[in-house]
């Protein structure tokens, strides 16, 4: 017995070894890079609560005390209050990347059913076409969008800033990507078959099958929309306060040499990327329910 035990347990021994060590490496690795991504935003929560002397003698891992006097300099200073308004900044960044989102994922999840579901004599042709202009960055087009904007007396207004986000090629790409691999065209032709119509069938199916990707492409079009300044810097071109993104607040301080106090700057800087970790834990459970496809396969 002890020999059949060496010969045939010794094998499986190893590749019991070789899992554990392969799982023990990963699981490091991993904790790594979560400790690479993390460390950023952990450093900038402790120096907001820091004061502007103590960050500039070097880093610290631990928060200071100084959080209510930087809140009172960012809020109440009347330096910072010519160039910075919480309140204002937040609402004129929801309003344009509230909006901009949902027609990112709503007509360009439309645009990729439209394609994978329907058979039609441009379809490919269509899809390079979106392929192709996705290639092209903004700063190529913007001197015209621009001037396009001027001519149609929309510069100043958030329009420019809204309306285009529902032409998003890499979106329509990701979408049709998905559901080319968990959304079956029979449910469609089973929908059909029920009397349902085609846009119900999209509202109704289509969009609850594609909630993973939804999520995923809402984070992503929620984060570039948020942290977009530089189409917004062009647009609103008097520049008016009341009209100013977060963003362009945060810049205008970061810019300027009258303000010194780091602690209130990395606090601005801290309370503009908020919405963003709060978007993210909101949508981040489709994204795990993503890893599944959440979809019924054929």
């Amino acid at each position: 017995m002890s020999d059949m035990k060496s010969v045939y347990g010794a094998p499986k021994d190893n590749y019991t070894f070789k899992i554990r060590l392969k799982s023990t490496i990963l699981v490091i690795w991993f904790i790594i890079l979560t400790i690479i991504c993390l460390l950023p935003i952990y450093i900038l929560i402790i120096n907001a609560t820091r004061a502007s002397s103590d960050i500039a003698n070097g880093i610290s891992f631990l928060p200071g005390s100084n959080l209510s006097k930087n809140i009172e300099t960012l809020f109440h200073d009347v330096n910072y209050n010519t160039i910075y308004n919480v309140a204002i900044g937040y609402r004129n960044s929801f309003i344009i990347t509230g909006f901009s989102t949902i027609f990112t994922v709503f007509f360009s999840a439309m645009t990729a059913y439209g394609i994978h579901v329907y058979d039609f004599k441009l379809k490919e042709i269509s899809y390079t076409v979106i392929l192709l202009v996705m290639m092209v960055p903004v700063q190529v087009t913007s001197a015209g969008f621009v001037n396009f904007m001027l001519k149609l007396g929309l510069t100043d207004t958030y329009w420019p800033l809204i309306l285009p986000a529902i032409a998003a090629p890499a979106v329509v790409y990701f979408m049709r990507s998905y559901m080319k691999s968990s959304f079956p065209l029979d449910i469609v032709e089973a929908a059909r078959i029920d009397g349902c119509n085609e846009f119900r069938t999209f509202v109704s199916i289509a969009i609850p099958m594609m909630k993973p990707a939804i999520a995923v492409q809402a984070i992503f079009a929620f984060i570039a929309s948020w942290n977009n300044f530089y189409t917004p810097n062009m647009i609103l071109i008097s520049s008016r306060f009341k009209q100013k993104t977060l963003p362009m607040m945060v810049s205008a301080i970061q810019a300027s040499d009258k303000f010194t106090d780091y602690g209130a700057i990395y606090l601005a800087i801290a309370l503009s990327i908020l919405p963003i970790v709060i978007v993210y834990i909101l949508l981040s459970r489709f994204i795990i329910a993503g890893v599944a496809l959440g979809g019924v396969k054929e």
